[in-house]
């Protein structure tokens, strides 16, 4: 199973949630880093200071753009972006890092969640 761990206040980062679920076979499982499932999971995994997206997989955490193209690789045609993991990663993150430090600014914070599907909702790790 592939865990998800995202911000859930951001209104990009829930866009990104639903971009997910929307092109996967059900494969992805999702967490809010706020919530008692995403703290055990940060500090089980050993992440300090967490602001991006984390995937879980295989047992070992992933964050940032690795993270990102770790999970598009298993959207369809999406995952033509796979390719950019041969760029260094430190050099991805400063776009990564750029969007992320911006995007509350950028797409704003979420008032009111929506309510999911039961689907959807099976999808959510509590």
């Amino acid at each position: 199973m592939r865990i998800v761990l995202f911000d859930g206040v951001c209104n990009m980062c829930d866009a990104s949630v639903q971009f997910i679920m929307n092109r996967d076979a059900g494969a992805h499982h999702f967490a809010s880093l706020q919530s008692e499932v995403g703290q055990q999971l940060i500090e089980k995994y050993g992440l300090r200071d967490v602001d991006s997206v984390v995937l879980i997989e295989e047992g070992r955490a992933y964050t940032k753009s690795t993270a990102a193209l770790r999970i598009a690789r298993h959207l369809g045609v999406w995952k033509l972006f796979y390719a950019l993991i041969v760029v260094p990663a430190p050099i991805r993150d400063l776009f990564y890092t750029a969007i992320a430090k911006n995007r509350y600014r950028l797409f704003g914070k979420k008032q009111v969640c929506k309510l999911p599907t039961a689907e959807e909702r099976a999808r959510f790790i509590e």
